[in-house]
C-alpha cells in the first residue's frame, strides 16, 4: 500500500509509528508478554463482542461471553439461517481489525483520545456485565459463567477509564494509537494462526473458519483466506484516510512527537 502523507498527518503518523515500533519490539523482550497481556485480553472482548453485536445484528440471542486467561474466547447465541452464521462467524477476526482501524481514523478526526478510552470503557464494561454476567445468571447457565470474563472486564473497564480521567492529553493519545497497534496486530496473527489451522494437514482445532466451512460447505482455508484479505483491504481504507490532508479542519492537538510544521 502506497499513500502520499499530508503535511498536518505526520505527528500523528509519527506517533503511530512509534506505537507500532514499540509493539513489534515487545515480542523480541523475555517475559513482556506480560506488559501487552492486558492488551491481549482487551482484543479477545472486541473480537467476541464482534461475533455478540452480529448475531444481535441478524436477530439472534447472544446467550453468554467469555475470555479465557490463554487469550482465547467464546461467544455462545442461538443460530439463524446460513447468511446469519456466515456474518456471525466473521465478525470476529474482522471486527477486531475494523475496531484497531477506527480507533486510528478518529484519532486523526480529531476525536478526543479520552472520548475514545471513555467509549472503550463503556464498551467493554457492558459486554462484561450484560453477556459475560447478567445474561448467564438470568438464563440459569451458571457453567456459561465465567469469573475471569468478569474480573478482566471490570479491570479493563477501570484501567482505560483511569486512562481517559488522569492521563494527560499528550499520554491519552499515545495510549490509543498503541491500542489501535495492538487491536490491528493481535487481529492478523490470530488471522495467520486459523491460516495455518486450517490446513488439510493440521489437527482439528475449532475455530471461526470451521464454522464458516460448516455453514457454507467450503472449505475453512478459503475462508481464512477470504478473512486476511478483507483485514487488509481494512487497514487500506483507514491508512488511506488517515492520509489525507485536514489542514483546513480541526486537528488532534498534544500529540507526544509532534513538530512544528512549515504551513
Amino acid at each position: 500500500m502506497r499513500f502520499n502523507l499530508s503535511r498536518d498527518a505526520r505527528p500523528q503518523a509519527m506517533t503511530l509509528l512509534i506505537a507500532a515500533l514499540i509493539s513489534v519490539a515487545l515480542w523480541f523482550i523475555p517475559f513482556a508478554e506480560i506488559l501487552t497481556y492486558p492488551f491481549r485480553i482487551f482484543v479477545t472482548f472486541i473480537h467476541e463482542g464482534g461475533h455478540a453485536i452480529a448475531a444481535l445484528l441478524t436477530g439472534n440471542t447472544v446467550m453468554s461471553l467469555n475470555v479465557a486467561m490463554s487469550g482465547s474466547g467464546e461467544t455462545y447465541t442461538t443460530q439463524g439461517g446460513w447468511f446469519s452464521q456466515m456474518f456471525v462467524s466473521s465478525a470476529g477476526y474482522l471486527g477486531a481489525t475494523a475496531f484497531g482501524a477506527l480507533l486510528l481514523i478518529l484519532i486523526r478526526r480529531a476525536v478526543a483520545a479520552r472520548v475514545v478510552l471513555l467509549g472503550s470503557s463503556l464498551l467493554i464494561l457492558a459486554l462484561t456485565i450484560i453477556y459475560g454476567l447478567l445474561k448467564p445468571v438470568w438464563s440459569g447457565e451458571w457453567a456459561m459463567l465465567s469469573p475471569f470474563t468478569i474480573v478482566a472486564g471490570v479491570l479493563l473497564s477501570i484501567g482505560l477509564f483511569a486512562v481517559a480521567r488522569f492521563a494527560n492529553a499528550r499520554v491519552a493519545t499515545f495510549f490509543v494509537s498503541f491500542l489501535a497497534v495492538q487491536c490491528v496486530l493481535n487481529a492478523l496473527l490470530d488471522l495467520k494462526t486459523v491460516f495455518f489451522l486450517s490446513s488439510p494437514f493440521a489437527p482439528s482445532v475449532p475455530t471461526d473458519a470451521v464454522n464458516m466451512a460448516n455453514a457454507t460447505h467450503i472449505p475453512a482455508l478459503f475462508w481464512a483466506i477470504i478473512w486476511i484479505g478483507l483485514a487488509f483491504v481494512i487497514l487500506s481504507v483507514a491508512m488511506r484516510a488517515y492520509a489525507v490532508s485536514r489542514e483546513h479542519k480541526t486537528v488532534q492537538q498534544d500529540l507526544p512527537f509532534e513538530e512544528p510544521l512549515d504551513i
